[in-house]
């Protein structure tokens, strides 16, 4: 299967979508996942939802990732909180946009099994979300 990238309810940035979608894509080529990547924006309010649902979580987070690669359609679907990453993104002092990028190169990671449970696999996780902000020299998105 080819790699594609799809987006569910996009919200609105300074970039173009298929500007996003070429950065993915690169990002999912060095990290060698082939499948359909579905990132899905949702509100704070389904993303609670779903943490109820599928971890029994009670608690908001930005992303929740879905690995359906052994599945025919081949697909990862990536549900990300697009209020929580505009609330990340005010914190961190950084861009909508930057922190948007983040949060989804976060996601891809967790495809490859990275956790991100203890404050090792944490702080292992950030770097490896800066090594692929930065690897293809991607300007702020």
């Amino acid at each position: 299967m080819e790699l594609q990238v799809v987006f569910e309810n996009f919200p609105n940035t300074r970039s173009p979508k298929a500007r996003w979608k070429v950065a993915l894509s690169k990002c999912a080529q060095h990290l060698s996942i082939h499948a359909v990547l579905v990132f899905r924006f949702v509100s704070d309010a389904e993303m609670l939802e779903h943490n109820r649902a599928y971890l029994d979580h009670d608690t908001l987070t930005d992303i929740l990732t879905f690995d359906l690669r052994d599945t025919p359609a081949n697909e990862v679907n990536i549900l990300i909180s697009s209020d929580r990453v505009a609330d990340n993104a005010r914190d961190f002092n950084v861009s909508f946009e930057q922190e948007l990028f983040r949060v989804m190169c976060h996601g891809l990671l967790h495809v490859t099994g990275q956790a991100d449970k203890t404050d090792s696999e944490a702080k292992a996780m950030r770097l490896r979300e800066d090594e692929l902000i930065n690897m293809f020299h991607v300007e702020p998105i």
